[in-house]
């Protein structure tokens, strides 16, 4: 089977990092943007399945900040709507389409010396590699989340990015909902003391199902399926493990298999860990103890987790529960009242409509004063774009609503939940050293073996 490039050694990536230094970089940027301060952004189209084409693709686009001007995917027919796809936007808005490439190689499309940013909309177990290279390679990044799959992954991809000064936006959209704001607005209230002393978090997450394996079946030629299997085990190919061949839309396979996604705890978990840490004041922080328990079923395709139950005790003394049997959302409880957010009938590509008529509402307090929007003393900037807030910091250089740095502490608390559901004991976390305390056994769940030619840890030079 073909592989990608070799992988960098240590010292090569040690000196391609020193290459993008931060002043470097700055200066680059900063140039192009000064002398140019209205030019468009060129941006490269990483993934054209389900989450780009609802969600990441029409987002750049309705920026009305860049042009995507070169699309990605190992699968050819994704590739080619993709592509088409992009084309419809221009025609539809009476714009012209720029010349449009596409590639079945990211790695191409990094080549590319022309592209100022990426948008990496790919499986969860591809985020680390991709990402990194793109890093490597001076792009700015959007990519969705969660940040990436393992612990490991997530400190050299949070790393690398400090390292390089470049602009990176996790896709933890929450932060920028509209029209009704309600994510931000519900951590202002909590932050500016409305519940009083906090004392505990709630988080409801969904399930995914399970079904029996289905057998394997001959890879279709439109896909390279070596190179979507990346860093993980070589296995046989079957429909229900990779992404429907006939319809784009569709939740794919891989969101079920716990190879290439450790399932809801992550995928909605990502969205509102990231509000609850936000709501906390605990964007950079995260739990010391960790208990859960968890249900997983015994197939070998389908087979991340089903119901659960976590409990997380953060600093303070707060307490959190994430569960399958609470109401989808985050529930801040103080000693003087509580708040409730959620979605509200807006859905995107990557998460379904959550809210559930006879629950609470989207925005909900034990006392209606609480949401008072009057006497607010913390505020957060306000965004009613995620793709466009990123945008705007890749031409001003500035932090965006979700960066890497938070990102990594969200996505730590996600991993240590999933941990402990799987060994079903309590845990003791050490954050500043990032690792477990005297539990070998959970420590080694913080980090996957990588397939030859293939993974972020190898092309660190830490593998």
């Amino acid at each position: 089977m073909k592989h990608p490039a070799a992988p960098i050694s240590r010292r090569q990536f040690v000196r391609t990092a020193a290459a993008f230094s931060v002043p470097l970089l700055l200066s680059s940027c900063m140039s192009r943007i000064t002398t140019a301060p209205n030019s468009r952004i060129r941006v490269g189209q990483i993934g054209c399945g389900r989450i780009a084409s609802g969600h990441d693709m029409p987002g750049v686009f309705k920026s009305g900040l860049a042009d995507t001007v070169a699309v990605c995917d190992l699968d050819s027919k994704r590739l080619a709507a993709g592509k088409a796809l992009l084309e419809k936007f221009h025609r539809e808005a009476g714009s012209t389409a720029p010349e449009i490439a596409t590639y079945g190689n990211y790695q191409e499309l990094l080549a590319r010396k022309d592209i100022d940013a990426v948008v990496i909309s790919l499986p969860d177990h591809q985020h680390a590699e991709v990402a990194l290279r793109a890093i490597l390679a001076g792009k700015d990044v959007y990519l969705q989340k969660p940040f990436t799959m393992t612990h490991a992954e997530s400190v050299i991809l949070r790393d690398a990015v400090a390292k390089s000064g470049r602009i990176m936006q996790i896709g933890s959209q929450q932060r920028s909902w509209g029209p009704h704001e309600q994510f931000r607005k519900a951590c202002e209230f909590v932050r500016s003391g409305r519940v009083g002393r906090l004392k505990a978090v709630e988080i409801g997450l969904p399930i995914d199902p399970t079904k029996p394996d289905d057998p394997a079946q001959p890879v279709p030629a439109n896909l390279n399926y070596d190179l979507w299997l990346g860093p993980t085990p070589e296995v046989y190919y079957t429909e229900q493990r990779v992404h429907s061949q006939s319809d784009i839309p569709s939740r794919p396979g891989w969101l079920r298999n716990e190879s290439y996604c450790l399932g809801m705890i992550t995928g909605w978990g990502a969205h509102h860990f990231d509000v609850a840490h936000w709501g906390m004041d605990q964007e950079f922080g995260g739990p010391t103890k960790i208990e859960g328990k968890g249900e997983f079923p015994t197939n070998t395709i389908w087979n991340v987790h089903g119901k659960y139950n976590v409990h997380l005790t953060y600093p303070g003394d707060v307490q959190m529960r994430v569960s399958d049997e609470l109401q989808n959302g985050i529930k801040f409880i103080g000693d003087e009242g509580w708040i409730f957010v959620s979605r509200d009938e807006a859905a995107t590509a990557s998460d379904p409509k959550s809210n559930t008529p006879g629950k609470l509402h989207w925005l909900a307090a034990s006392d209606p004063k609480l949401l008072d929007p009057n006497g607010v003393t913390v505020k957060f900037p306000a965004s009613l774009s995620h793709h466009k807030n990123w945008l705007e910091c890749v031409k001003s250089r500035a932090t965006p609503l979700s960066p890497a740095a938070m990102a990594h502490h969200s996505n730590t608390a996600c991993i240590l939940s999933w941990i402990a559901m799987k060994t079903g004991r309590p845990l003791t976390w050490d954050g500043k050293a990032g690792h477990f305390v005297n539990d070998a056994a959970a420590n080694a769940l913080l980090t996957r073996p990588e397939r030859a030619g293939y993974g972020a840890l190898r092309l660190a030079g830490k593998a």
